[in-house]
């Protein structure tokens, strides 16, 4: 966004970047910036506010008078609460013949669904849609168990889509199964990979990869490489 509001400005179009980290809004030197100091990813600051929300939106449209490169900061500080704890009940296995990770992607279709329904979109499909999630975890999880990952047939062959898939689905089902208010990024994240079968079997399928010698682009952004 600082470089494109270098970019308008040459054009004769004035701009205004809503800044979220300060250090990078300087060396860029931009324009006009109003800076929040809110959580990344947010902004406007607080979701579900909309007087907070057109607070940031008239700071922000005031600094078009400035003639001179502004950098202005939004007087009000809004906590990150990406390390609350996210809270996220599962449904009890229903098959105990599946691996656990398939019985609960099933187990979760209904909250998948209601968000799918309430939103209208989902961000599910790059190699899979709903129906495929369990038979994509059951290959992961053939592949924790120690299967050669030659032999396992990946849909797309592509497991970084693949987990991307899975994720979404989790994720979108969560935002149905939540309690309380909506989870920040890194909440969800912890919940997916620290919580769900599903993410355990990601992780355990990941590091089985590596020990097989796959290539590394091919397990290594299964996941966050934090993790």
């Amino acid at each position: 966004m600082s470089t494109l509001a270098h970019v308008f400005e040459a054009a004769g179009i004035a701009t205004v970047v809503l800044v979220s980290t300060r250090d990078v809004a300087q060396r860029m030197h931009i324009p006009r910036g109003l800076y929040g100091d809110f959580p990344l990813g947010r902004p406007l600051g607080k979701p579900g506010d909309p007087e907070f929300q057109h607070d940031v939106l008239r700071r922000a449209f005031a600094l078009l008078e400035a003639t001179e490169p502004t950098l202005v900061d939004h007087p009000e500080v809004v906590p990150s609460a990406e390390d609350a704890v996210l809270s996220c009940q599962l449904p009890p296995r229903f098959d105990p013949d599946l691996p656990a990770a398939a019985d609960e992607a099933r187990g979760i279709r209904k909250a998948y669904d209601r968000s799918l329904a309430r939103r209208g979109v989902t961000s599910v499909g790059r190699v899979l849609d709903a129906d495929g999630i369990p038979d994509a975890l059951t290959a992961l999880q053939r592949i924790a168990d120690g299967d050669d990952w030659t032999t396992v047939s990946i849909p797309g062959k592509n497991t970084i889509a693949v987990c991307h898939d899975i994720r979404t689905y989790y994720e979108e089902a969560a935002l149905e199964l939540v309690q309380g208010p909506p989870p920040g990024g890194r909440a969800t994240e912890s919940w997916y990979f620290d919580q769900t079968e599903a993410g355990a079997t990601v992780m355990a399928a990941r590091r089985a990869l590596k020990d097989q010698d796959a290539p590394f682009a091919f397990w290594f952004y299964m996941a966050p490489g934090h993790r």
